[in-house]
């Protein structure tokens, strides 16, 4: 069951996957003179064959000035409106890290104490013999297993019928860690002593949440983050059921094994996922980097890189993530965020995400001045940086 991953961003501005005729663009907020080029903007969200994507939202906002289109369905011709809502993958990590950095200065957990600690009997203690810190958890650093770590691949058909699948935390955690008819995993490396990206350590984070609020993960980020930021159009995952992405919708495709394409709007997913905006995402990121939701001791971990003893940045496991910029092969990922170079030597910082039919990303400057958000609807099962995202980036900040 894939939920979510990754995606670096000069390559992370992502797309997916296409093979029809491109419709018009629609876009707004921009013109002559304002820093942002509506004809640049459009033409890089403008489905290409080779995208492998259905359709694209886009939200720019560069130097007081913004920008606004979408490139239509290019499967069924229908429009797709700017508003259109969509499935965000990881960009509820994020979210998670600042409900556990809240946590912090509300002085109920530590980020320097163990999983262990907090969460007694959950990591098996003759494989797990080393203590993992939350922080370590929220930065990519504890060596945990991946999600499902050793179960056998599915199919493209299983893979669309998994989609209605809901599943909480503690049944992630327990089909991870123990188990049945495969061997369990133990740790992928020594706990912080590298960076390798890994969803299911906020799988343990949202669990953790909820035992030390005693509240569910879906009312924790409403009553913390969607309500305080007048987020109304970002809607946490219906517990224990699928629902369907609200009107308007980006509509996101995955192929059977036959190539029949399949609306999979409708989803189960996890306690943390969520559907939302590009309007939506754009306001979490501002409040977040403005100040609305994080004290500044605890904000400053969004943008501290994970160092070793001899304090450069820790190296990244292999090659999937952190190999662009200056620190190529070292650890690009803060607690909750993924940094980003720019050809100017600038950086921006955000998140990308997946799920099944849907690409989506959220990236800004630390002074905000630079904004850009996008999402995509699938029309294909590949894998790897889509590169709508990378041509949005470019016509966006890349003069």
């Amino acid at each position: 069951m894939r939920r979510c991953s990754a995606l670096p961003l000069p390559l992370a501005l992502a797309a997916a996957v296409v093979f029809c005729a491109v419709t018009p663009a629609q876009a707004a907020g921009a013109g002559p003179g304002t820093g942002l080029d509506p004809a640049a903007l459009r033409e890089a969200i403008a489905v290409r064959p080779d995208d492998g994507a259905a359709g694209v939202v886009a939200e720019v906002h560069k130097d007081g000035q913004m920008w606004r289109g979408t490139s239509g369905d290019v499967v069924t011709g229908k429009r797709i409106s700017p508003d259109a809502h969509f499935r965000i993958g990881s960009i509820t990590k994020p979210m998670e890290a600042v409900i556990l950095l809240q946590l912090s200065a509300e002085g109920r957990l530590d980020l320097d104490r163990s999983v262990q600690h907090y969460l007694p009997g959950l990591l098996p203690e003759d494989r797990f013999t080393e203590p993992v810190s939350v922080r370590q958890l929220l930065n990519h650093t504890s060596g945990l297993p991946r999600d499902f770590e050793g179960a056998p691949a599915s199919s493209p058909d299983e893979d669309i019928e998994r989609r209605l699948d809901y599943l909480t935390f503690d049944e992630v955690i327990r089909q991870t860690l123990r188990p049945e008819g495969r061997p369990a995993p133990g740790p992928r490396f020594r706990p912080g002593t590298r960076q390798e990206y890994n969803s299911f350590g906020y799988r343990v984070a949202g669990r953790l949440i909820e035992v030390i609020t005693g509240h569910p993960y879906r009312y924790e980020v409403t009553t913390r983050i969607l309500k305080p930021l007048k987020m109304r159009d970002t809607k946490p995952a219906a517990p224990g059921r699928s629902t369907p992405v609200p009107r308007p919708y980006l509509p996101g495709y995955q192929p059977r094994s036959s190539g029949e394409l399949v609306d999979v709007n409708v989803q189960g997913g996890l306690p943390a996922s969520m559907t939302s905006t590009a309007a939506d995402l754009d306001r979490f990121v501002t409040g977040l980097f403005g100040g609305r939701l994080l004290r500044p001791e605890q904000a400053a971990e969004l943008f501290a890189l994970p160092k070793g003893a001899d304090g450069k940045p820790l190296p990244y496991a292999d090659t999937s993530n952190c190999n662009t910029g200056p620190g190529k092969g070292t650890a690009c990922f803060s607690v909750g965020l993924m940094s980003v170079p720019l050809p100017d030597g600038s950086v921006l910082w955000g998140k990308t995400g997946s799920d099944p039919g849907y690409r989506s990303g959220v990236f800004a400057s630390r002074d905000l001045s630079r904004r850009a958000v996008y999402a995509l609807g699938t029309a294909s099962s590949a894998e790897g940086a889509p590169a709508v995202a990378q041509r949005l980036a470019v016509a966006a900040f890349g003069n």
